[in-house]
């Protein structure tokens, strides 16, 4: 009888376990979860919206991500129906259009957007136009955002080398940066006393892995030094919040992928490009990480060769959908299709 109950709880707790780590997507929702701390899964498909967070400080909100102009204007006015309290910092996990191009929107409402220093380092990569060059990410986001053509860049001012603190004696967010991940300046806003971690798209939880501007075998390192805080509550870039096994899954995704690539990096690249269904299939065999492999796949594979010592395919084809697959989950077709 005993080994009976022990069994029923035992199934029980599983179900949590799995209903939390892969739970129903609740898009444009803002979920309170925990005493003044929320989460906001952004409308991806529909606008290219990157997920939110916010805490209700004594005296201010401190806002995860500044999402593209849109998605700030989509949860303004959702902050202001929980609290009157001031937004006075909006933290940009890094430099992508869909987590830190809406900067100006929370400006014009009395916020300071906040970063880690390789947030501006990319910036000057990658934001060419603004800072006198030819046009650069921004310009061409115009071109097919109306959200963005209507707005302007605003790189954060307020900058961190290691780890920014605000804490008001009940609740403490640590920014923090373990190295590079999806970019070279990726941010964590970390919940010490609620164990809740907000990773921008370091972690997502789905098919969203973006490597182009990152380095798949740091970023292993660098989502083992974020499991290394116990966070029991993770809230990734894009997708559901999860728990824990979230980092682990995402980890686990690179570290396959790597695992199937090295067994081709002293192929040719053509040979490489040819052997990226076989790759799929074999990631897709683990269930942990299946949710990982997408449409992106020949131009995630094509990243690590290139890491690994080899060369880009030879037609360029997989970088190109890699970049286009990019571009449209962050609402390049929806603003294409709609003229927003």
């Amino acid at each position: 009888m005993n080994s009976f109950k022990s069994s029923v709880w035992f199934l029980f707790l599983a179900v949590i376990f799995f209903s939390r780590a892969f739970s129903t997507a609740q898009v444009n929702k803002a979920e309170q979860i925990a005493p003044d701390v929320y989460f906001h899964e952004g409308d991806l498909k529909g606008h290219g919206h990157c997920n939110n967070g916010w805490i209700v400080f004594e005296d201010y909100v401190l806002v995860v991500d500044g999402n593209f102009p849109s998605g700030a204007q989509e949860i303004i006015p959702k902050i202001k129906a929980i609290t009157d309290k001031p937004i006075r910092f909006a933290f940009d996990t890094h430099h992508h259009g869909d987590h830190a191009y809406g900067n100006q929107v929370w400006v014009d409402n009395g916020a300071v957007p906040v970063a880690h220093t390789g947030v501006i380092e990319e910036m000057k990569k990658y934001e060419t136009g603004y800072y006198g060059g030819k046009p650069g990410r921004w310009e061409d986001a115009a071109k097919s955002r109306k959200d963005v053509a209507a707005s302007k860049l605003k790189p954060p001012t307020l900058l961190y080398n290691k780890d920014l603190i605000f804490d008001d004696g009940k609740h403490r967010v640590e920014l923090l940066h373990f190295g590079v991940a999806h970019t070279h300046g990726d941010g964590f806003a970390w919940l010490p006393k609620e164990k809740i971690l907000f990773t921008g798209d370091a972690c997502v939880n789905g098919p969203y892995n973006y490597m182009a501007d990152g380095d798949s075998g740091e970023w292993v390192k660098t989502l083992a030094a974020a499991k290394k805080l116990g966070a029991q509550t993770i809230c990734p870039g894009h997708g559901p919040m999860g728990t824990a096994q979230l980092l682990e899954d995402q980890q686990t995704f690179f570290v396959e992928l790597r695992k199937q690539v090295k067994n081709y990096a002293r192929k040719k690249p053509e040979e490489v490009k040819a052997a990226v269904e076989a790759i799929k299939a074999s990631l897709l065999k683990n269930d942990r990480i299946a949710r990982y492999v997408g449409g992106g796949l020949a131009g995630q594979v094509e990243k690590v060769f290139v890491e690994m010592g080899g060369k880009p395919f030879i037609n360029k084809q997989a970088a190109a959908a890699e970049h286009w697959r990019h571009a449209q989950a962050h609402g390049r077709q929806w603003a294409q299709e709609t003229g927003r």
